[in-house]
């Protein structure tokens, strides 16, 4: 009976407040998050504490390729929520378990083979970003260990995004949580304790991916009974769908390291002092940003269930209360950035080149995210109702158009803080431009009714900031 009850409740989201759903997901969201930047953030003050510049550059050139892998997991991600967030919203209880089991199997699959595709080349790959040198030894090792361990971690992030598309924000926090505590443990022990070094915080990485995925998989299939393994047929059935909405959703994410991956290699220019800083700018961004990365995964399962329930009036004040959330946030954050921004160059004894970009980030760049908050939920919009191209265009636009002439241009004339600056005001226009088109498809879709579909293709999406090894999981 409770069984049968349980299969027959409304999807969670297709009532009550639409302005509460996006503030308590974020909420959560942004809790487990922060627990997981905040550590990474010290892991990179533990390195800094052994006194070797050439360290925290290896680390910055590691992320950089680490973020490629990343963000293909949290594409995948991206379609295990959806079909799951979708199934639910028709009631559809034993679709979501199935697609779960058969989403993970994907996912695992996919990220193994991606990695023994790459493994062989990470030296060379390394060096196109300018690493050099000693930095370029360390960079390399960091990542032999670290890389192989990216299907767990997708895993772990894919049972994030079927506990979000439940809508159990609580239990998809758990998981963030367990992995950032584990971390927060382990890194000083292993970097320290053990001396260990460069190679103890590797490790350390890896064990709290682990951590995550058992966390993970207890609340996805333990508790809410939403990972069943496939039959050979349903394995084969969730293929196309599941891939249909993994594929422009990966497309999508990929853009944004290809982007990252362009502004280190211009920052190299300027020496390890400025990749430094760089490196210390890509753990600053996310701690201070937890809620807007939060966000565009929150609105992804709202969209979902009231896409899937035909709430099309829900659409519409959904966005325009994440975009009010995003404008408060955003502000808030740059002032607090602002006012400390000499403390948080000293607190990662940042000197030189590496101080001077972090707080000109702090006192100036850190504004872009109003545009960059817009970006991502709009894409997060584009990708749930249906509009997948979209998501790709503009995220594109952004990591191409947004930053290569910007970059280019901030570099030949302002040097490194040109680099910075040129990274954030490339996405005025494209934040502008997505939130207007996303209007426009709102107002579109209230206007038809969408065919039923048995496992539907729009995904919820989240944008990525894991520009880190820790930082891996879907918002």
């Amino acid at each position: 009976m409770a069984a049968a009850d349980k299969a027959a409740a409304p999807a969670k989201f297709t009532a009550g407040s639409t302005m509460r759903h996006v503030v308590v997901m974020t909420a959560t969201g942004s809790i487990g998050l922060v627990a997981i930047f905040v550590v990474d953030a010290l892991n990179l003050f533990y390195i800094s504490l052994l006194g070797v510049q050439e360290l925290a550059a290896a680390i910055g050139f590691a992320s950089t390729l680490m973020f490629f892998t990343v963000s293909i997991g949290i594409g995948l991600t991206i379609a295990t929520s959806a079909l799951v967030s979708r199934a639910l919203g028709r009631g559809a209880r034993d679709d979501a378990a199935a697609a779960g089991g058969a989403a993970i199997l994907y996912v695992a699959l996919t990220l193994g083979l991606i990695t023994a595709l790459v493994w062989p080349f990470l030296r060379q790959l390394t060096a196109l970003l300018g690493a050099e040198g000693a930095t370029l030894d360390m960079a390399t090792r960091f990542l032999q260990i670290v890389l192989p361990s990216a299907p767990i971690v997708g895993v772990g992030m894919a049972t994030t995004g079927i506990l979000r598309g439940t809508g159990d924000a609580r239990r998809a926090m758990y998981v963030t949580l367990a992995s950032g505590f584990a971390a927060a443990i382990l890194d000083p022990l292993f970097i320290f304790g053990f001396g260990l070094g460069l190679d103890g915080a590797a490790i350390a990485t890896v064990l709290s991916r682990l951590v995550m995925v058992i966390v993970g998989l207890h609340g996805a299939h333990h508790v809410h009974r939403l990972v069943r393994l496939p039959d050979r047929a349903r394995f084969m059935a969730v293929a196309r769908p599941f891939f249909a909405i993994a594929l422009p959703a990966v497309a999508t994410q990929i853009a944004t390291p290809v982007g990252n991956s362009y502004v280190t290699a211009m920052i190299a220019r300027f020496g390890d002092e400025a990749v430094a800083g760089w490196a210390i700018i890509g753990r600053l961004v996310p701690v201070a940003f937890a809620a807007i990365f939060a966000l565009s995964g929150a609105v992804g399962p709202i969209l979902g269930q009231n896409y899937g329930a035909r709430r099309f009036d829900r659409l519409q004040t959904t966005m325009r209360d994440a975009m009010a959330v995003t404008v408060i946030y955003v502000l808030a954050a740059w002032a607090l950035l602002a006012l400390f921004s000499d403390a948080i160059a000293a607190l990662f004894n940042a000197t030189g080149e590496a101080r001077d970009l972090v707080i000109f980030f702090c006192l100036f760049a850190a504004g872009s995210f109003l545009f960059n908050g817009a970006l991502f939920v709009a894409n997060a919009a584009f990708n749930n109702l249906g509009y997948p191209t979209y998501s790709t265009v503009f995220n594109w636009g952004r990591s191409t158009l947004g930053i290569i002439p910007f970059v280019w241009l901030g570099a030949h004339y302002y040097g490194a803080k040109g680099v910075i600056a040129g990274w954030g005001l490339g996405a005025v226009v494209f934040g502008l431009a997505a939130v207007a088109v996303c209007f426009r498809v709102l107002a579109r879709i209230a206007t038809r009714e969408p065919p039923d579909e048995p496992l539907p293709g729009p995904p919820p999406a989240a944008q990525s900031p894991f520009s880190t090894g820790k930082a891996t999981t879907a918002g």
